[in-house]
């Protein structure tokens, strides 16, 4: 299906000339463009124009999970029938496996892994397999290592109506693409067999595919509803692609393991010869361990660190990534890429430290360092067509863009703010008035401090002053996050503390007023680029308001205010002269997590049971719904377990009056 824009939205202010000079800079073959668009101008629907008239698969990267789930809630939106797709590291928790000398102490490696994001990863991969119309939203763990796109796609398994298929076969193939049977509990990455059927639950998938059989001919394929069983739709074919991105090809297996052995001799001369006797016995224990249980289960604990050699790559060649499963000329867009790429940068080198500490005593083989993240200059190779969007964007934008395009008006005849410097003495005195005069009004106020430690104390405070206050920062959940700054929306908080979480992107329109504290403390968070994106979060309302409190006027600080005002002027003159009244933006107030998990707001819908249904078809149901109650109780959410128990008893005295 074609990339499609479907919204009433039209483009205004500087979108439509923003919007023809990106797509004639595309078709006329450049390589790099900047969108330099001031915020609340309306950067995602200008690129969502360019998406529509392109048409090419697209890969946005955004510099935080934050920002990435807002701008998948908002081009899911505004391309409802595209494959919309969110990216982002699986991981809740990561503690990397590691080795520091000084205290002769290593870290085992320890993961929170997050189900529902993992799912959502693959439902990427499973779109970008099967369709063209494709966009995900990608935070900057894409450049970090999966397995290769051709290998995955080679494993998927096909189906078809009338195809003879022996049922053993079937099963086999599901366990080799890493599926488990649980003829108990159905979840995701499992399948049961029951009769004549196969059902499987795809980690990408919200449904189950059943395979009934009539010996080993197909007779028939659906797909089910995971709670109920209700049937949502017949196919005549479908494919089941891996429950894993990361698959070695089974012809190499045998001689990856091979390779191991012999890299691991070659390593183990090189530590004899230097007389690193613990060195030696610490890589010969633990790699012969491993390379046995890759032959008895074919896994092991950090199997990604032997990737190299079942991927059959070189030393030193760059691993695959989800660029990868990209077609070559698909359409590359950096968001908020001043901050974006210092992170694309900057990966290698963290991972390389890392591993070289591991290597040199002894946990690692030197084929470890190729299970990394790409090389800034690698990630360069897939700007085929790539846009760079930013505010302030920096000089590498600056120097390799063909192109740089401005977008200062804004659709709404928004300006940017006044900015108000106040001095530090009485300075919470004063924003704790200035808070009140505009929650009087209905509106919202973000408040940026330097430390953590400070958000904590200063949001702690205003709630003692019977303010509505929350703060956050890195250690607040990625989901958590997203939904902290809905609930602002709504009005369950007044104020947000934050560092620099609320900087980029964020868009919060009920917002008047943004607070900078320590605005005079040169460094990263106040640099004249922070400085102007923290002063943006207000210029989505019309009553944008800003105050920095400081003692002193940094050169940061100047050139903020300096380039702030010139902006403003010249909004203000497009005003005047095109005789625009500026109007706070609308924008609908959704969850995000909803949008994520793909979830009704009413329990009671998911649950509900055809009246069809045979009584074994019910008693299975049943079943499943007692383990969804025991997951709803063992998570403390008794409301969703009353629901579901609820349901097992209407459904049990179904069964028993037939």
């Amino acid at each position: 299906m074609p990339l499609d824009i479907e919204t009433p939205m039209t483009p205004k202010g500087d979108q439509p000339k923003a919007i023809a000079q990106l797509v004639n800079g595309i078709n006329n073959g450049y390589k790099h463009q900047t969108l330099l668009g001031v915020t609340g101008s309306g950067k995602t629907l200008t690129m969502s124009y360019v998406i529509d008239k392109i048409k090419k698969p697209t890969l946005i990267i955004g510099p935080n999970k934050t920002l990435v789930a807002q701008l998948f809630g908002e081009f899911k939106t505004l391309f409802p029938s595209a494959a919309v797709c969110y990216y982002v590291s699986f991981y809740d928790y990561y503690q990397p496996e590691a080795y520091l000398p000084s205290k002769d102490l290593y870290i085992e490696k320890d993961v929170d892994i997050n189900r529902e994001i993992e799912r959502l990863r693959h439902t990427a991969l499973e779109a970008l397999a099967t369709r063209d119309d494709v966009i995900v939203c990608a935070s900057v763990s894409c450049i970090y290592g999966t397995g290769p796109p051709d290998v995955y796609r080679s494993r998927r398994i096909a189906l078809k109506v009338g195809d003879s298929l022996d049922r053993q076969d079937l099963m086999l193939e599901l366990v080799k693409n890493q599926y488990e049977r649980n003829d108990v509990i159905l979840d995701r990455k499992t399948f049961r067999v029951r009769g004549d059927s196969i059902d499987i639950f795809p980690l990408y998938s919200d449904y189950v595919y059943r395979i009934e059989f009539f010996g080993d001919e197909i007779e028939r394929l659906t797909s089910r509803h995971s709670v109920t069983g209700e049937m949502m739709k017949e196919y005549e074919a479908m494919s089941i692609y891996p429950g894993t991105q990361y698959l070695a090809n089974d012809a190499f297996f045998e001689s990856a393991l091979e390779d191991i052995k012999i890299e691991l001799d070659m390593r183990l001369a090189e530590f004899e010869k230097d007389g690193k006797v613990v060195e030696r016995h610490r890589l010969r224990q633990k790699t012969l361990y491993d390379l046995e249980l890759l032959r008895e289960t074919g896994g092991c604990s950090g199997i990604e660190n032997y990737s190299r050699h079942f991927d059959r790559r070189k030393p030193g060649e760059r691993p695959f990534a989800l660029l990868d499963h990209f077609p070559e000329d698909f359409l590359f867009i950096i968001d908020e890429s001043h901050l974006t790429i210092p992170q694309l940068r900057g990966m290698y080198g963290g991972d390389y430290s890392r591993k070289k500490n591991l290597i040199e005593h002894g946990f690692r083989l030197p084929s470890a360092f190729d299970n990394r993240p790409f090389r800034f200059e690698e990630t360069e190779k897939y700007m085929h067509n790539v846009v760079f969007t930013s505010a302030t964007p920096r000089n590498y934008e600056y120097d390799v863009s063909e192109q740089i395009v401005e977008q200062i008006i804004r659709p709404t005849g928004l300006v940017d703010p006044k900015i108000d410097v106040r001095g530090t003495d009485g300075q919470i005195t004063d924003l704790v008035s200035e808070i009140n005069q505009r929650v009087s009004k209905g509106e919202r106020v973000l408040v940026t401090t330097i430390t953590k430690k400070s958000a904590e104390m200063l949001s702690d405070y205003l709630l003692e002053m019977n303010i509505k206050s929350v703060y956050l920062h890195h250690e607040v959940d990625t989901l958590d996050r997203i939904e902290i700054l809905r609930e602002l929306r709504v009005g369950k908080y007044d104020v947000v503390v934050g560092i620099n979480l609320l900087r980029e992107g964020l868009d919060l329109p009920e917002v008047a007023l943004v607070a900078i504290l320590d605005a005079d403390k040169e460094g990263f968070l106040r640099s004249k680029g922070s400085l102007i994106q923290l002063m943006g979060r207000a210029s989505r309302n019309v009553h944008g308001s800003v105050i920095l409190y400081a003692d002193n006027l940094t050169g940061s600080m100047k050139e903020a205010i300096t380039e702030n005002n010139r902006r403003r002027r010249i909004q203000q003159e497009y005003n005047e002269k095109h005789g625009i009244k500026p109007t706070t933006i609308r924008k609908e107030i959704r969850s995000i997590v909803e949008t994520l998990m793909q979830i009704e707001p009413k329990e009671e819908e998911r649950i509900a049971v055809p009246d069809d249904l045979t009584s074994q078809d019910i008693l299975y149901v049943i079943d499943d719904l007692k383990e969804k109650m025991a997951e709803a109780a063992g998570a403390l959410d008794f409301e969703k377990a009353a629901l579901y128990r609820d349901k097992i008893k209407e459904l049990e005295k179904m069964v028993e009056t037939r």
